[in-house]
């Protein structure tokens, strides 16, 4: 006498359909001690229903006007812990994958992000991984794990858009570096690098729409101003110029 699904959440509330033979009249069904509710008679070989709350394995049996049939294990599962993400941002188009640890994962079925939901893969139980749906909007989104013992969420991924920048201001300065420099553009927020000719420069995210950067050093002539962020990278061309300083 088969159920499924086999195991389901401490709290009760799980939809099981156990299949046997001469199950017609089943007057009903108990997992452990205590009795489901929502008993329906499917067929002669087939009845679905609603388990209690429970802990461990305990045994389920059947009862119709012929007696009470063998016991077969259900398994209750606690609720899942999630505590981490290994990337907590990354682009709207989604397509990244990450990791989630925590307890209790091993029957994860979906991971939802503001909704929308994805089918991870089960590493073990403190640990799977999910390729990130599309992003609807840039900003925080709820993460929310799914697994036979319940619901869980409590952690947060932030949709990130592309930056765009425009020209820097000032757009020269000597090649020993030291200028204090200020970046225009759009979601750079998220900003994680500025580079002057591929060479990382110290920034500040002042908001959304500016950054402020000092230029590294430099050699003489016009450099691209490289800006990077989870979703991706803006290049202004020849953007600052580097300037010798004179000699006599």
């Amino acid at each position: 006498m088969p159920i499924s699904p086999n195991q389901g959440s401490t709290g009760g509330g799980t939809l099981v359909t156990v299949t046997g033979t001469n199950l017609s009249d089943t007057t009903g069904v108990m997992f452990g001690s205590k009795p489901a509710t929502g008993l329906t008679q499917v067929s002669a070989t087939e009845v679905t229903a609603i388990s209690p709350s429970g802990t461990g394995a305990v045994g389920v049996t059947v009862t119709t006007p012929g007696g009470t049939s063998n016991p077969v294990s259900f398994f209750y599962v606690g609720a899942p812990f999630k505590s981490s993400l290994s990337a907590t941002s990354g682009p709207l188009a989604g397509g990244n994958t990450i990791t989630l640890n925590g307890t209790g994962l091993s029957t994860a079925t979906s991971v939802s992000f503001g909704g929308t939901t994805a089918v991870p893969t089960v590493l073990s139980d403190s640990s799977i991984s999910v390729v990130v749906p599309v992003g609807t909007v840039a900003g925080p989104v709820p993460v929310t794990v799914t697994t036979a013992g319940g619901v869980n969420n409590g952690l947060t991924y932030t949709y990130v858009d592309a930056p765009t920048i425009g020209t820097p201001a000032p757009a020269s300065g000597p090649t020993s570096g030291g200028t204090a420099v200020t970046i225009p553009g759009t979601n750079l927020d998220t900003t994680d690098s500025v580079t002057f000719g591929g060479t990382p420069a110290p920034f500040a995210v002042i908001n959304s729409t500016t950054l402020s950067a000092v230029t590294p050093p430099g050699t003489a002539g016009a450099v691209d101003v490289v800006v990077t962020n989870p979703a991706g990278s803006a290049t202004a061309p020849a953007a600052f110029t580097y300037v010798a300083a004179p000699g006599i």
